[in-house]
């Protein structure tokens, strides 16, 4: 089984953008504008040796702890620094109350304390694909992110026809990614979006073992895309994080989009752990 995932960890993209000419990881995709829809989630933008350098995606679960994905809080020393901001669309902000990247006035808040799980760097990044931020100060988005119960997504796995189960993603990522560079520029914007993929994969020898998912990415459902690396992908229409914008298959974004779990005892453990060191 470790064989098989290796090979696949060549195959895939995280899903972190980078700040300068392309990404280095995935948006939501075909899906819609998300307003004042999921305040919870907000835009994570780390720096390297004091440079904006790249972008993805987070959920408050509490006033100053924000979930995300184990490859945008990094390996240790990785990042040199760390912030969010918490408009819904950023990129309107710029300039005028965020300053993006380098201020944020009201809606920018300094990270102090960042880690992934403590298996991150020694396997394939989305075997252990969990971090956390911990804020320098609170914020009350009105609604914060909830937890599984441990094991609760295993009921969802069938041996036959479509799985009917759907998903609420939120990011900041790509709306769009084509090979040419100027239409990934053109369709970069740092506005949260919404989107309801569908369950494709659980439970399955290989690929997604039973540490993550795989979800629909199309015209239909939408997904995910380059940025939104470590938001939401909330069960049904419920506050319940059921997983973390991991990776995706290809450079445009389509087909599926795979999603790390957060309902395996380990991955809570290492929440809790960090929130109440």
């Amino acid at each position: 089984m470790r064989k098989k995932l290796l090979a696949a960890a060549a195959a895939v993209a995280t899903l972190a953008t980078t700040m300068a000419v392309g990404p280095s990881a995935y948006a939501v995709t075909d899906g819609e504008l998300d307003g004042d829809g999921h305040p919870e989630v907000v835009l994570i933008l780390m720096e390297v040796d004091g440079t904006p350098a790249y972008r993805c995606s987070g959920t408050m679960i509490a006033p100053t702890y924000v979930l995300t994905a184990g490859h945008c809080a990094g390996a240790p020393g990785e990042f040199s620094g760390m912030r969010i901001f918490t408009e819904s669309d950023v990129e309107a902000g710029i300039g005028v109350t965020n300053n993006y990247p380098f201020g944020g006035g009201d809606y920018s808040i300094e990270a102090v304390r960042w880690a992934a799980h403590p298996d991150y760097p020694d396997y394939p990044f989305f075997m252990n694909d969990v971090g956390m931020i911990e804020l320098a100060e609170p914020y009350d988005p009105g609604v914060f992110g909830t937890l599984p119960a441990v094991d609760s997504l295993d009921q969802y796995k069938t041996k036959r026809g479509l799985n009917p189960l759907t998903f609420t993603s939120v990011g900041y990522g790509l709306q769009q990614s084509f090979p040419d560079a100027a239409y990934w520029l053109a369709s970069n914007t740092r506005t949260r979006y919404v989107a309801h993929p569908r369950l494709i994969q659980i439970n399955t020898p290989g690929f997604t073992g039973d540490f993550s998912m795989l979800l629909s990415n199309n015209a239909n459902t939408g997904g995910t895309c380059f940025g939104d690396s470590g938001g939401a992908n909330f069960l049904g229409d419920t506050t319940i994080v059921a997983g973390i914008t991991s990776f995706g298959l290809n450079s445009t974004c389509g087909g599926t989009g795979g999603v790390f779990r957060t309902d395996r005892q380990n991955v809570q453990d290492f929440i809790n752990d960090f929130m109440n060191p």
